[in-house]
């Protein structure tokens, strides 16, 4: 249900970050594929206007729908597996004729939504084993349809998330301290067996790029590690001001010269970093470090734990995704082919984020709202005694 908010109580900050942080991504997408411009400034309009008639209907309601939109959810990955479109080896679109949709970027915000309802709904009996168990259970479900898309850095960042999400929620630090014990042994172990040429837990590519970023000087990854090398060579030609503040039109363009594939989405922090310098790629970083504060100062004046999940969550994406796009561009981690938030392109990816914005503008609202019925709701009382 929409309400009537009053535009004093709304977040215009937020509003101003994300426009801002969605322009530079427009500019830096035209400058490494200007056929896409259209598209990235439709996908942003479009995200915006999502973002803001969610911003004005009450998530208390919407998280009413939470096993309608589990289910739903369900059913959309489950047509990825059976009528997806292909791209690179992995099918994870579906193709509707006029434009390709990636359920998966839609689904982790859905994801959010039905966890905020159901840690709040088991605020009391969190650390429980049946409710851990039962949270577990819920999330391997759409989690499995995600993984055997095959979407490796997907299901990374979902299940990071849910840890987070468990965090907020209340878990108690000695299940936390507990699951680490139980989790360090078992990565390691995992990459031990990955590493080995005949092991069946990841595609063969997933290997060749952990082992690349183990072992660069291998002459049998240099494959691998080429598109990593050439976006560290990118960023740091960019030097200071880049290529286009300075105005210096000399120097040959890894990005034009198309030695960084994917140049519009995994890797467009190296055309940032190439054109816009040092000051383009702080300016990036610390759009997205605002982004994610304002989800967390909104998480603490919410009204409920629902909100305070909501807020986390989506603050959550924004900084997982960032924090692993820009390792990837900068060779400190493997590559995953993770996008950067609201700059690197993809219509899915960018309205789903604004979807989750949107949430996240209506517990500021909520919050404000609330707090301020709360006092009124106090003065009546204390009039009422007096």
């Amino acid at each position: 249900m929409i309400k009537q908010y009053k535009l004093r109580f709304y977040n215009f900050r937020m509003v101003l970050l994300l426009i801002a942080i969605s322009s530079i991504g427009v500019i830096l997408v035209s400058s490494a594929r200007a056929d896409l411009r259209n598209k990235q400034i439709m996908g942003v309009v479009m995200g915006v206007v999502i973002m803001v008639i969610l911003s004005l209907i009450d998530y208390s309601w919407i998280l009413n729908f939470q096993w309608i939109m589990y289910g739903a959810n369900i059913l959309m990955l489950l047509a990825v597996y059976a009528f997806g479109s292909s791209s690179n080896g992995a099918a994870r679109w579906i193709d509707l004729g006029f434009i390709r949709f990636q359920p998966t970027e839609l689904s982790k915000i859905i994801i959010i939504l039905f966890f905020a309802k159901f840690f709040m709904d088991h605020e009391d009996d969190l650390n429980t084993f049946r409710v851990l168990a039962e949270s577990a259970l819920l999330l391997a479900v759409p989690l499995v349809l995600i993984y055997i898309q095959p979407d490796m850095k997907n299901t990374i960042t979902v299940i990071v998330m849910f840890c987070i999400l468990l965090y907020v929620a209340g878990l108690s630090y000695k299940i936390i301290g507990g699951a680490i014990l139980i989790a360090v042994p078992l990565l390691v172990i995992f990459l031990s067996i990955v590493v080995q040429p005949d092991q069946k837990l990841i595609r063969d590519y997933q290997r060749d790029r952990i082992m690349s970023f183990l072992y660069p000087e291998n002459e049998e990854y240099s494959d691998d590690i080429e598109q990593q090398n050439n976006s560290k060579t990118a960023i740091a030609s960019g030097e200071l001001l880049g290529k286009k503040l300075s105005g210096d039109e000399t120097a040959s363009s890894v990005n034009e010269g198309n030695f960084v594939a994917e140049n519009q989405t995994d890797f467009i922090f190296a055309v940032a970093g190439e054109e816009y310098g040092f000051i383009g790629c702080t300016v990036i970083v610390l759009l997205l470090l605002f982004i994610c504060l304002e989800c967390i100062r909104m998480s603490l004046r919410a009204k409920d734990m629902a909100g305070k999940i909501l807020c986390c969550g989506v603050g959550s994406i924004v900084a997982i995704q960032s924090f692993i796009n820009i390792c990837v561009a900068t060779g400190i981690a493997p590559n995953t082919g993770t996008p950067l938030p609201f700059v690197s392109y993809g219509l899915t990816s960018i309205v789903s984020l604004f979807i989750g914005m949107g949430l996240v503008l209506n517990v500021g609202l909520q919050s404000s709202l609330y707090n301020k019925e709360l006092k009124r709701k106090e003065i009546n009382e204390k009039e009422e005694y007096l």
